[in-house]
């Protein structure tokens, strides 16, 4: 490391941008999250207790509600943390693990909350001066059946369309020994995927579609050492009703641990899964000398794969954004070995829904926009950036989803329309058929039944090939064989070229138009341009996965195959274009019926799909598209999902990127500073916090090929320190200053000849 680098390095660390707080907070809205592995807690001390939620990656009831475990509290005897104790509660990014520290005139104590990296095991580790009693409890506001009614059932798939009555069934929670053990199994019963199954006609081939819910059992036990049961008691926190179960230390001591060890299993019979819960907390036990330090090594490793420090005074706007890209980085990075996908509507961290909406006085299991639901428009917010940032690892929980669901896509399309392909719909369930709900529920007789009757989401099919492309760049970045993917992107593409030749022979005796291309309609750009004719989104979409699959090294396709996808290359038709006071302009579509949201697809060519940008022709009309498009000026904002940062980043527009970065990336106005939201969706808003890391990543790196353009759209005011991934196992970490390049250090070296600064 030269000298500069090891300068910077001491300047420019993690830890300016932990987050720290010297008072208490008023309830679970004010909390800090904390997490790693695939587990989320949302931690607080209120009047003196100190409290989390906890949240685990794929944790489905019944009817796909995602279900917190619970909630712990810890109560110290002397109270460290009583009236008058000096304060402090810290998130200490580069160990992942928050440290709160309370002080009297004669005690005080430090409590560490942290979460094993490798094994799912949350640990509290308490130490003092003075020798205290501890009580931990397990509280569950789920020791009773809860019915669910009106907007409530919007944390699960019935959502406005419940079929009757819709329950949440109680856990089971006991003392076993020293411990207590909690647990929510859904057994064999009656869940949202028999329930849809049987509404999308697929009774006959519902033993062949792979079921997530069926018999899952989680939940975990929780002990201390040298603690017994102490009994259990009733109360109430904000709008729910609770029992809890305690733990007492058998005497005072200086120092405390709690060990929660979580188990997720599907299993028919819960002597199986209590062994496998045993299993974990031997396993735990084994590895308590060396799990902090290993989890410590983890997230150092983090924080060094990648970086963006901006350097400008502490809690400037520009400041702030840094931090916040990085604190959003740290919840992402809590569930990096999910069996499930980061949830774009709050993650692993949502709590207690009316200190986000006061009329949605619902259990802190609540989250608007369903819990089993997978959204591709949002979800592909949240993974985007990991490109960039090096972060592959934790890209696998959302291709994975899509492997587990594709068979059952591809039997929709087999059942339905008797043709190959994968069919996935905007809006599915964890277990790839279309949401309940959305699907329609007040469906016109002979409707076709493998389309959602639903005027916002029919016929959008194209999202998920925004996934194809992240698989197919994943190789292109990191090297990696992707062979398991390419089946999957292969049925993918498989679905539109078979589906809309299908379609056009239903209408009349041709497959392809008179320039022997598909004919793309009905479709839908986004949700915004409906019952479109060859949709922007859609041609530029398949342009452009068919052309990165063509990419591929000669290994992954038969030529064959290549012979066949090139085939289907040259059927796609070209992207269409519309004036706007004599300025050329990307058209939405073709054609279309009507406009029915807010979002602008007319500029995804520019992002997410790469065809114009800087340095590629076409730029000056894709920059009359984002200037001069009166849709996209009308549509305009910063809010949740909207992606007008990346489209100006994309597209140079320095002045506009950095505007809308500075109020996508500033502070939320909770006490977290990334617990944006609710937006469109919820609280924490992921799709928000996504976008804005994707924008910011772009004012100061773009690809294409293997060309790197540095600062494409950064203001030179802007001093920063930078460390991204880029294609070809290559990181560029740059330091601007003052206008000028300070230090540029390319891995490997021999990329050094493919950048091009263009702040030169």
């Amino acid at each position: 490391m030269s000298s500069l680098s090891v300068v910077l390095a001491q300047r420019n660390s993690i830890d300016q941008y932990n987050v720290s707080w010297t008072s208490q907070s008023k309830n679970s809205s004010e909390s800090m999250p904390c997490g790693g592995g695939d587990i989320g807690l949302n931690v607080w001390v209120e009047n003196g207790d100190l409290l989390f939620y906890i949240a685990r990656s794929g944790t489905f009831d019944l009817n796909n509600t995602v279900l917190k475990l619970g909630r712990v509290r810890l109560k110290l005897s002397p109270n460290p943390f009583a009236d008058g104790a000096t304060f402090r509660q810290e998130l200490v990014l580069n160990k992942g693990h928050i440290e709160i520290k309370g002080t009297t005139s004669s005690l005080s104590a430090n409590v560490t909350v942290w979460v094993d990296a490798f094994r799912p095991v949350v640990h509290v580790n308490v130490s003092s001066n003075k020798a205290l009693k501890a009580e931990a409890a397990f509280e569950s506001w789920r020791h009773v059946d809860h019915v669910t009614k009106g907007k409530e059932n919007n944390a699960n798939s019935y959502k406005f369309a419940p079929p009757g009555e819709v329950k949440t069934l109680k856990d089971s929670v006991q003392f076993a020994g020293n411990d207590v053990v909690f647990y929510h199994q859904n057994g064999s019963a009656r869940s949202i995927f028999d329930v849809t199954v049987q509404q999308q006609g697929l009774d006959s081939v519902k033993n062949q579609l792979f079921n997530p819910i069926k018999n899952l059992i989680f939940g975990g036990g929780i002990s201390g050492k040298g603690m017994k049961p102490g009994g259990t008691y009733r109360g109430r926190y904000l709008d729910t009703d609770f029992q809890g179960w305690k733990l007492t230390s058998t005497t005072p001591s200086r120092t405390h641990e709690l060990v929660a060890a979580l188990h997720t299993a599907q299993s028919e019979n819960i002597t199986n899964w209590r062994q496998g819960l045993e299993q974990l907390q031997k396993d735990a036990i084994n590895s308590a000398k060396t799990a902090q330090g290993k989890t410590q090594a983890w997230w150092k490793d983090f924080w060094d794969k990648s970086f963006i420090y901006i350097n400008t005074s502490p809690n400037s706007p520009e400041w702030q954004v840094a931090r916040n890209y990085q604190l959003f980085r740290y919840m992402l990075g809590c569930n990096a070995f999910g069996k499930y996908p980061t949830k774009f509507n709050g993650g692993l961290f949502t709590y207690d829904p009316s200190t986000t909406d006061s009329t949605m006085r619902f259990t802190p299991d609540f989250r608007n926009w369903g819990g089993g639901i997978h959204t591709a428009q949002n979800q592909r917010l949240v993974y985007w950036p990991m490109l960039k940032s090096g972060d592959w690892q934790l890209m696998k929980p959302q291709f994975d989803f899509y492997l587990k669901v594709l068979k059952n896509a591809e039997l929709r399309t087999e059942f339905y329309w008797k043709h190959k392909g994968a069919s996935f719909t905007e809006q599915i369930e964890n277990f790839g058929l279309p949401n309940y709900a959305e699907y329609g529920t007040k469906r016109p007789a002979g409707y076709d039944q493998g389309m959602e009757y639903n005027a916002w989401l029919e016929y959008e099919w194209d999202t998920v090939l925004e996934f194809c492309l992240m698989m197919l760049e994943s190789e292109r970045y990191t090297g990696q064989n992707v062979a398991h993917y390419v089946p999957f992107i292969e049925s993918c593409l498989t679905f539109f070229d078979e589906h809309y030749q299908y379609l056009a022979k239903k209408r009349g005796s041709k497959a392809l138009d008179g320039d022997k291309k598909l004919v793309l309609y009905p479709g839908s750009g986004a949700e915004t341009y409906k019952m479109a004719y060859n949709a922007t989104s859609t041609v530029a979409a398949l342009r452009t996965v068919l052309t990165r699959l063509l990419e591929l090294p000669a290994t992954y396709l038969t030529p064959e195959k290549r012979t066949h996808w090139q085939e289907m290359l040259g059927r796609i038709p070209s992207i269409t274009f519309r004036l706007f006071d004599g300025h050329p302009t990307i058209s939405p579509a073709k054609l279309w019926e009507r406009i029915n949201n807010t979002e602008s697809p007319q500029l995804y060519p520019v992002f997410p799909w790469g065809i114009y940008g800087v340095g590629k022709s076409g730029l000056d009309t894709a920059i009359n598209t984002y200037r001069y498009d009166k849709d996209v000026l009308k549509f305009r904002s910063h809010v949740g999902w909207k992606q007008d940062n990346i489209f100006a980043a994309r597209l140079g527009l320095t002045d506009e990127a950095a505007r809308l970065t500075l109020l996508k990336l500033g502070n939320a106005p909770r006490r977290f500073p990334t617990f944006w939201g609710p937006g469109y969706d919820w609280t924490p808003d992921h799709n928000w916090g996504g976008s804005g890391m994707i924008g910011l990543q772009e004012m100061l790196m773009q690809t294409d090929g293997k060309k790197i353009y540095l600062f494409p759209s950064w203001p030179k005011t802007w001093d920063v320190h930078v460390k991204l991934h880029a294609p070809y196992n290559t990181t560029v970490e740059a330091v601007l200053k003052n206008g000028q390049l300070e230090l540029l250090k390319i891995t490997p070296e021999s990329r050094r000849d493919d950048v091009v600064n263009l702040l030169m």
